[in-house]
């Protein structure tokens, strides 16, 4: 049926290319009839009776409502006022007295894309997937309609972009092609958007088939949503081919967006003389480093325990004005527990929560691990306790066992306690870890009542040891 409509459209004017109207000429069964008396009276009263008036008397001249043929005819007959015209084919919808149709709908969209009301009419494209799921059945109703309603052509940039939020990735794929077929391309947003979706939804390979068979030579956000693409699937190696693709087109010039992919890629994959010599090559550009590319770099830095570097840069992000993060705040705290500097990694820690940032709960076991490590259970306490102060914050299991044992081992029976009561409340029930944490605790200090206390305790709940 796609192709078909396509074949009823007249050919294109020779070179220069003719205009968009041309290439989606009217079939003649929409221009040959004569209006009818319904549509005359009704576009009559809507031109030339008051606003209050005009729409009682119409349901009472009209109870049986019209067909969406009639109504395509009266909202283009008030196409030069569409917000009338928008009005006239609420109004049917809210009475019933219209069961619109692809036809009146592509009508009612062409009249808001022509008036360059797009909100408005890519909502009520998205309303048209209710009478038709297909988007190429409506794109193929649109295109008979287009120049009957002297339409704007990013009308079907409109469509796409519904087609991807709908989740209709095939059938914004297909009017794609489609458009192409008749010389006509979606500006450059839409065909990165339509990439970048089918990146998410069936994979950076089929994003990558994509560009290769429907647009063959993309430009740089099409190239920008590859990348990203890869980088988001884990395939960091391919980051870098595309990369390498786009450099052999001299008509394209990679920017902000592009480096950034690039310089996360260098980053997560720890090479970052690579990722500096990327980095100064933004600089030596003139190119704008945003805290992303900030973040990257500490990150990388803080990964391979260049701590000194990653300082480096977060003094230059200060100095540029440029605001730190979240992220870039708990690459510091598990940095400098990477190489087991915990004072610099608590000082981390409370420059962050300081600036009103929630640390993750991986975050926090890492630095409780490494003060549990290092005897320094209470320090991991104060930590923990400080970070469920917020009520954004999700502890895990991890850090209430590695300070229970870390408590219990210090003999800190009463803080232990304590933290095992807040587990509680968390939602931890105390398993055999926890149990034997608190055994050993009280054997320690040589507590023999409330060993064969909670060793009772463990038989009746019936944990095993």
């Amino acid at each position: 049926m796609a192709n078909r409509i396509f074949r009823r459209i007249s050919s294109p004017a020779p070179a220069p290319a003719p205009a968009l109207s041309h290439r989606f000429s009217t079939v003649n069964s929409l221009s040959s009839l004569p209006p009818s008396p319904v549509v005359n009276s009704v576009v009559s009263i809507l031109k030339h009776h008051r606003s209050k008036s005009r729409w009682s008397e119409l349901q009472s001249l009209f109870p049986n409502g019209f067909s969406p043929s009639e109504a395509s005819d009266i909202i283009i007959d008030i196409k030069n006022n569409a917000h009338l015209a928008l009005r006239f084919f609420d109004w049917t919808r809210s009475k019933s007295l219209c069961r619109h149709d692809l036809l009146s709908y592509s009508t009612i969209i062409h009249v808001l894309a022509r008036s360059r009301q797009k909100a408005r009419a890519e909502a009520l494209i998205r309303s048209a997937f209710r009478v038709s799921e297909s988007g190429v059945d409506l794109f193929e109703s649109l295109a008979r309609t287009y120049r009957k309603c002297d339409s704007a052509p990013f009308v079907f940039d409109l469509l796409i972009n519904a087609c991807l939020e709908c989740k209709k990735i095939d059938s914004a794929v297909q009017i794609v092609r489609l458009l192409q077929s008749r010389g006509i391309s979606p500006n450059s947003r839409v065909c990165s958007s339509l990439i970048s979706a089918v990146c998410r939804h069936q994979g950076a390979d089929a994003g990558y088939a994509i560009y290769k068979l429907v647009f063959g030579v993309g430009d740089v956000e099409i190239f920008n949503s590859l990348m990203l693409g890869y980088y988001q699937a884990g395939e960091l190696e391919r980051v870098r081919e595309i990369w390498d693709e786009m450099a052999e087109f001299d008509h394209i010039s990679a920017n902000e967006s592009s480096y950034g992919v690039l310089l996360a890629a260098c980053c997560d994959k720890e090479t970052m003389e690579e990722a500096e010599e990327i980095w100064n090559e933004m600089g030596g550009k003139g190119l704008k480093r945003d805290v992303a590319a900030y973040n990257s770099m500490i990150g990388g830095f803080c990964r391979i325990g260049e701590m000194g570097k990653a300082g480096d840069c977060w003094r230059e992000m200060v100095l540029n004005g440029v605001e730190g993060t979240c992220v870039t705040h708990e690459s510091f705290v598990k940095g400098y527990c990477r190489v087991g500097d915990v004072d610099a990694a608590l000082v981390a820690s409370k420059v962050m929560s300081g600036g009103g940032f929630v640390a993750q709960g991986s975050t926090i076991d890492g630095l409780v691990e490494e003060l549990c490590g290092k005897g320094r259970a209470l320090d991991g306490f104060e930590v923990l306790k400080n970070a469920m102060e917020n009520v954004e914050f999700i502890p895990s299991g991890m850090s209430f066992r590695l300070l229970l044992k870390g408590l219990c081992s210090q003999g800190m029976m009463g803080e232990a306690l304590m933290l095992q009561a807040e587990m509680a409340s968390k939602g931890f029930e105390p398993d055999a870890e926890v149990y034997s944490a608190f055994l050993d605790g009280y054997e320690e200090l040589g507590n023999s009542e409330k060993v064969e206390s909670l060793r009772k305790e463990m038989l009746e709940l019936r944990v095993s040891n």
